[in-house]
């Protein structure tokens, strides 16, 4: 269904910070500054960020406003026989609370370190579970401040990746989704949920900041296995490092990389595999933002 017209301009609330530094907002623990505002200029960029993992902010930051998206209170609900979620709902929170209400195949969202809006962005997945095989419709919120709820066959869904139908960028950030998982055993999936968990401290560096997996897995491989075999476990560029535990994690283990670090470091993992194996290895994570050069030979501008 499109947005209707007489749609009211909803408000922003939360709070205004001029060039806030980004760096505890994602999960590396790097990036510049930004700004939020109220009440957008139409002109004026835009971005989006839930728990941080899956970004990279480059040093300089990001010019525009950015929306801190992730809502600890945010909204949970079952409504004839769908599960509704706020796009700032955690994706574990919105596995163990589909458990609690008799629904099987959630489980696989307790390993999402993400936010319900940035599953729904990249279509999230993992322990053979995606994101999109269970949504039913989603809300979106429209650069003009209309809201609109879209089904998705409205969407081109592959893997982690979701664009509008005819292949060009969504418009409007996600909101919130309905969600339709098969009925199950509460105590079953709740077993589920732990068995994973385990099986991700067991296999993930996650005592370290990280951003969960830095390249897609190519077809038919994985690529944490043409990373190793590349023998790029534990390379370094400058605080940033290629995990020991897990080859396709980077990870900042004493808070002193920094963006161009991490960047530099995945774009030699990048050309490192491409010549040893011939398979183009495709970033995963987001990298957003600009260079620290760039920025100051722009004189700081935001």
């Amino acid at each position: 269904m499109k947005a209707r017209d007489s749609t009211p301009i909803v408000p922003l609330r939360g709070v205004l910070a001029r060039n806030a530094p980004l760096a505890k907002y994602t999960s590396w623990r790097v990036g510049g500054p930004a700004v939020f505002l109220r009440q957008l200029p139409a002109d004026l960029p835009v971005s989006c960020i839930g728990l941080g993992s899956n970004l990279l902010v480059r040093d300089g930051g990001i010019r525009g406003a950015v929306v801190l998206m992730h809502d600890p209170g945010g909204v949970l609900a079952v409504a004839d026989g769908l599960i509704y979620a706020e796009a700032g709902v955690a994706s574990p929170k919105l596995a163990r609370f589909a458990a609690m209400h008799g629904c099987a195949e959630a489980e696989f969202l307790a390993g999402v370190p993400g936010t319900v809006g940035g599953a729904l962005a990249m279509n999230a997945g993992c322990y053979g579970g995606e994101t999109w095989r269970y949504v039913v419709r989603v809300e979106v919120l429209l650069r003009d401040g209309r809201f609109a709820v879209r089904t998705p066959d409205e969407y081109a869904i592959g893997y982690r990746r979701v664009t509008s139908a005819d292949g060009r960028p969504r418009d409007g950030v996600f909101t919130a989704a309905w969600f339709r998982f098969p009925p199950g055993d509460t105590a079953d999936a709740r077993a589920t949920i732990k068995l994973l968990l385990a099986k991700r401290i067991e296999a993930q560096p996650l005592g370290l900041p990280n951003a969960g997996s830095v390249f897609r897995n190519p077809p038919g491989e994985h690529a944490a296995r043409l990373i190793e075999s590349c023998g790029l476990k534990g390379l370094s560029m400058g605080g940033a490092r290629v995990s020991e535990k897990h080859a396709n994690f980077i990870v900042n283990p004493n808070g002193a990389a920094t963006a161009a670090h991490i960047e530099a470091l995945i774009e030699r993992v990048r050309t490192t595999v491409k010549a040893k194996t011939g398979i183009e290895l495709e970033p995963e994570v987001e990298i957003i933002g600009e260079a620290l050069a760039n920025r100051r030979a722009a004189g700081g501008r935001a």
